[in-house]
C-alpha cells in the first residue's frame, strides 16, 4: 500500500508521522511542489514492451507533456535478477538535486522516494499506479530495496535523461532503508 512517512532527521529512527490515505499525502506534499497522482490500472502483459506500455498511458503521459513542457518519455525496469542491482541501486542512494522535474510512474511493483523538504524527510512508497512528480532543484533520493521489482514510466524535458547534482550530505544513510521502512508498513 502507498505510505507517506514524514521523519525529523534528529531522529531517524521512526517517523512523526505515517498515513496511508491518498488525498492526504497529496495534500501534505502539493504545499512542497511535489506532485503526487494515482492514475487508472491498464491490463499489460508482465513483459510488456516500452512501446506497449506508452501506448497503454497515451493520454496520461501526452498531458503531462502538454502541461509541464516534458520532451521525451521512457520506461524502466529492474528486477532482482538483474546482475547489476547493487550497483543500480548505490546509484540512486545518496542525496541528489536535478536541474528538471523527475518523474516517475509505477506501472508495476514498488520503490521509495525520500524528500528532504525544509527540516524533515518525507519517505513516499510509491505502488503500483502512482505518480510522483519531484521539483528541480529538491533534495531527494530513491531506493529500490535489495530485491528490486519495478516498472516505471519517466518524463524528462532534458533530451540526455537523468542527470544528479549530488548534494554531499550524509542524510540519507542515517534514515532507514526500504526494507525497514517496507517490513514496518507490512
Amino acid at each position: 500500500m502507498t505510505t507517506l512517512s514524514i521523519f525529523d532527521p534528529s531522529r531517524p529512527e521512526s517517523p512523526e508521522s505515517v498515513t496511508e490515505n491518498p488525498e492526504r499525502i497529496r495534500d501534505l506534499l502539493a504545499p512542497h511542489g511535489v506532485r503526487f497522482e494515482q492514475w487508472p490500472t491498464r491490463e499489460l502483459p508482465a513483459a510488456a514492451s516500452q512501446e506497449a506500455i506508452l501506448s497503454a498511458y497515451r493520454d496520461e503521459v501526452a498531458r503531462l507533456k502538454a502541461e509541464c513542457g516534458f520532451q521525451t518519455a521512457d520506461v524502466v525496469s529492474l528486477t532482482a535478477d538483474h546482475p547489476q542491482k547493487d550497483a543500480l541501486r548505490q546509484k540512486f542512494l545518496d542525496e541528489h538535486t536535478h536541474s528538471e522535474d523527475e518523474v516517475r510512474f509505477f506501472v508495476r511493483g514498488q520503490g521509495l522516494f525520500y524528500l528532504h523538504l525544509g527540516d524533515r524527510v518525507y519517505a513516499l512508497l510509491c505502488q503500483q499506479n502512482d505518480l510522483i512528480s519531484v521539483p528541480d532543484g529538491t533534495p531527494h533520493w530513491f531506493d529500490m530495496g535489495p530485491e528490486p521489482d519495478f516498472t516505471c514510466i519517466r518524463l524528462f524535458t532534458n533530451p540526455e535523461g537523468w542527470v544528479a547534482d549530488f548534494t554531499g550530505e550524509d542524510i540519507a544513510a542515517r534514515l532507514p532503508r526500504y526494507e525497514t521502512l517496507v517490513e514496518a508498513s507490512g
